[in-house]
């Protein structure tokens, strides 16, 4: 039987970094300067064409903003790894996102900032301080309350309220300070929407319709990450062809909102989402770029749809409970993306899970393609041995050595042939 390339529901394909299907994004293929950091091809044209129409860019300018992106977020990563505990967050600004500024809480970091390619800001507390303060509103908090995140511009936990006085009354209970706490109101909860849009469609137990997210392997088993509330580990599905196509092997929701299906073997995991008229984008990797970055995605039905990262690491409480560790975004939503509120007409948010960590948790390969591999050793070199490996999961400070080197990571990202440590300073840094 034919085969169909499968294709993730809400992808987001961009600088940004790769995310789930409804909750996040996927670098594809970048401009040319992103090219030279991560080894990723020419952005395509659809990607770039809802760039123009979703940001306001010239061509020029959306070319240019990926590769200000891509830069961005290795600068803002090695700086976070230099000021350690006195950073308090980074994010990019500018129709191109030229301009990156880094907070700390330390005036001596000032100097060093700068010299980093970033502006400086010096604010009352950091990253780790907010994240702290979330922690006690996350446990309580219900509908009237639904959003949570830290906000690095403005210094404070931001608490969304769908009802007036919901946020004071969460945070009185919580007794959680709110003068470091900034009050949003918000005019629609966010809902988990069961429809998703823009994947391959695939059906659980016959009936409900999800849509698959990134293609992935575990070994030799192909399948493919997707959605949590989609189905509970033992759930069967079938696939777009309402062919059966596998079952699902784990599902978290809520909590995180992900899970995984393995296929059975008339089904093959392919390095592609869906671009616009049905032509294959290739995934090439995995990178979580700075709150103000670009993130795309691409629906089978409204197509291309773009917007920027607002935070990372928020805290969203549905009807079923609460998911924590989602990304927040411009990204427009509607029934059929896996969470969000607003849509396409009048703007909204959408909420993204991101990929790596459902990697990570069950042990799974993204299946990339089309990347070059980098020198690398020759014909007959030996391999340079050390503790890096491909198909390995690395948060950010993780070290690593290779080549007799020591290495430590400055993004999270799914290593793979190409991006070994002396190849991607995006990556990596040698200690």
């Amino acid at each position: 039987m034919p085969k169909r390339h499968a294709r993730a529901a809400c992808t987001a394909l961009a600088a940004a970094g790769l995310l789930l299907a409804g909750t996040g994004g996927a670098i594809a293929d970048s401009a040319p300067a992103a090219a030279a950091t991560l080894r990723t091809a020419d952005a395509p044209p659809e990607l770039l064409a809802a760039m123009q129409r979703d940001l306001g860019l010239t061509p020029t300018q959306a070319k240019a903003r990926l590769a200000h992106e891509a830069e961005a977020g290795a600068a803002a990563a090695r700086l976070r790894d230099r000021l350690g505990t006195a950073f308090a967050g980074a994010w990019a600004d500018g129709a191109d996102a030229g301009t990156l500024t880094v907070a700390t809480t330390r005036a001596a970091d000032t100097a060093a900032i700068r010299a980093g390619g970033a502006r400086a800001k010096l604010v009352g507390r950091t990253l780790a301080d907010l994240d702290a303060a979330r922690a006690a509103p996350d446990r309580a908090a219900g509908p009237a309350t639904p959003v949570r995140y830290v906000d690095p511009r403005s210094n404070t936990l931001v608490v969304e309220e769908a009802e007036a006085g919901a946020a004071a009354a969460l945070l009185a209970a919580t007794g959680t300070d709110p003068a470091g706490v900034t009050v949003v109101r918000t005019a629609g909860a966010p809902r988990p929407l069961y429809d998703l849009r823009g994947g391959d469609a695939y059906y659980m137990n016959g009936s409900g319709r999800c849509s698959v997210g990134f293609p992935v392997t575990k070994g030799s088993v192909n399948g493919f990450a997707t959605a949590g509330h989609c189905g509970r580990a033992g759930t069967g599905t079938s696939g777009f062809n309402q062919v059966a196509q596998g079952s699902f092997q784990a599902s978290v929701f809520p909590g995180n909102d992900m899970a995984w299906v393995a296929a059975n073997t008339q089904w093959t995991a392919t390095p592609y989402v869906k671009g616009s008229g049905g032509a294959n984008v290739q995934v090439t990797g995995s990178v979580l770029q700075p709150v103000g970055a670009s993130v795309c995605r691409s629906g089978s039905t409204t197509g291309w749809h773009c917007g920027t990262i607002q935070q990372h690491d928020t805290s969203v409480t549905y009807p079923e409970g609460t998911i924590s560790g989602v990304t927040r975004t411009t990204v427009c939503a509607e029934p059929g993306d896996s969470g969000g509120s607003g849509n396409c007409s009048g703007g909204g948010t959408t909420f993204f899970q991101p990929l790596n960590p459902i990697l990570s948790a069950y042990g799974l390969t993204l299946k990339v393609g089309g990347s070059d591999p980098g020198p690398g050793p020759g014909p007959g070199d030996p391999e340079p041995g050390g503790t890096w490996k491909a198909g390995t999961v690395y948060a950010a400070g993780a070290t690593v050595t290779y080549g007799g080197s020591d290495y430590r990571c400055l993004q999270g990202h799914q290593a793979q042939t190409g991006w070994e440590p002396p190849n991607v300073p995006a990556l990596w840094q040698r200690v």
